[in-house]
């Protein structure tokens, strides 16, 4: 297959997979040219750029591997093979119907489905079948361990990780497309990922019958029907932006926390991970499997998971729009995300702002408060000062769900406490729809 850009031939060991999509499903890939390298990919990165000055080491480690940068350069135009052929039949039974059935089929089974279409069981039977590179007793123990920060840190956290996926217009263009731009477009897509990670960590959440696994499946779905609409649209330029929510884009979304866990192990001498480092992994890579990322994209050593994250930067040519990103950075920022009627949802409503940007310019902008003002968000001295309280209160609360169990007769009294409070939050984020209005689509924007 040859680049018609002009620059290096696509990785044969994942080429004629890649190129299968158009035949395999036409609705949403038949126009496109999977010989083609987009302009997202950065093809003219070098080690010596000056976006990589906080992590040159790394960046040197994986610019010139060239299996590496070649599997990062084909999953840049991949999409869900099997999310994508039940997301591809809309046009016959409509979104909201294929929705309903993917419920039924969770809770019964695709032979319950009347008439279900062979895409549907297909699509099931991918996530029933465990991937034989994950533990699922490991994974139970890594939940048990991520409930902790899901109860203590993720309420205040989670807007600055979603932001930082805003933050690049190669990668961003699809939420801005789909209109979640609004204030409660934007607060609602951050409270659907608080809900969906943080339900993964209840007790066999993952397992064939539990919500989690159900959540995964529809967040699937929800990417390849955004996939299929903006494929459809004809304004979705596939030279420039490659495919939709491409697996590669979906890679950090999953091991973010992996990421920054395996870059303190990195930094600490560590080759592998630790007991309880390996089941939050473990965690990680089953989710991910869940939500269609191959092995290849999944890391099982702190170097591999620093390498392929690394890889995937590398890749992503630089690029903020102010049109694309600042819109979303705007909308996101702006969001009430909680009730502040009360004096305890104001002081909330403080302490997360504030946190949430510095999860934000510390963990994404290498703590640059000049790079994160030039994206629009500023992180003045009120905001500093609620991280700063924001940051003790989970110190506390973290401290607590850890030793208390340690203290005779306590263990069960503080797991309950535990559960409490994640039910609690489940419960003021709202239901999680995990879908995607089409009407809602700001297609003629582009």
């Amino acid at each position: 297959m040859a680049d018609t850009n002009g620059g290096s031939m696509i990785t044969q060991l994942y080429a004629d997979d890649i190129a299968r999509q158009a035949d395999d499903n036409p609705t949403i890939y038949g126009d496109v040219d999977f010989a083609l390298l987009p302009e997202r990919y950065d093809r003219d990165a070098s080690v010596d750029d000056e976006r990589f000055a906080p992590i040159r080491s790394r960046v040197a480690d994986v610019i010139d591997d060239e299996a590496l940068m070649g599997r990062v350069r084909n999953y840049t135009m991949k999409g869900d093979r099997v999310a994508d052929a039940y997301a591809a039949l809309i046009p016959e039974y409509g979104f909201g119907t294929l929705i309903d059935m993917l419920e039924q089929a969770w809770a019964d089974g695709p032979e319950a489905v009347a008439a279900a279409p062979a895409e549907l069981g297909a699509f099931i039977a991918s996530m029933e079948e465990t991937a034989g590179w994950v533990d699922l007793d490991l994974v139970e123990k890594g939940a048990a361990a991520e409930r902790i920060p899901m109860a203590t840190a993720t309420p205040f956290a989670i807007r600055g990780a979603f932001l930082a996926t805003f933050l690049n217009k190669y990668a961003a263009l699809p939420m801005t497309m789909t209109g979640t731009l609004s204030d409660e477009a934007a607060a609602k897509r951050v409270f659907e990922t608080a809900s969906f990670f943080t339900a993964t960590t209840l007790p066999r959440a993952l397992r064939r019958n539990g919500k989690g696994f159900l959540a995964a499946a529809k967040v699937r779905l929800m990417h390849s029907m955004v996939r299929f609409h903006l494929m459809q649209s004809g304004q979705w330029d596939v030279a420039t932006y490659g495919i939709p929510i491409p697996q590669i884009d979906q890679m950090p979304a999953g091991q973010i926390g992996v990421y920054f866990l395996s870059s303190d192990a990195l930094s600490n001498g560590q080759s592998e991970f630790t007991d309880s480092q390996r089941a939050v992994v473990e965690l990680s890579r089953y989710r991910c499997f869940l939500l269609g990322l191959p092995q290849e994209l999944v890391g099982q050593t702190p170097q591999e998971v620093v390498d392929l994250m690394t890889a995937r930067h590398v890749s992503l040519r630089e690029g903020f729009d102010d049109e694309i990103c600042g819109s979303l950075v705007r909308g996101s920022l702006s969001a009430e995300l909680f009730d502040r009627s009360t004096w305890r949802g104001r002081a909330h409503g403080w302490l997360e702002n504030g946190f949430s940007r510095f999860v934000l310019t510390q963990r994404f902008l290498g703590g640059d408060e000049e790079v994160a003002r030039s994206v629009g968000i500023d992180f003045g001295t009120s905001h500093k000062v609620a991280a700063t309280f924001a940051g003790a209160a989970i110190a506390g609360t973290t401290a607590f769900y850890r030793l208390g169990p340690k203290v005779p007769y306590a263990a069960e009294y503080v797991d309950a406490r535990l559960n409490r409070k994640l039910a609690r939050l489940l419960d003021s984020y709202g239901h999680a729809d995990f879908v995607t209005d089409p009407d809602r689509y700001h297609l003629n924007d582009r």
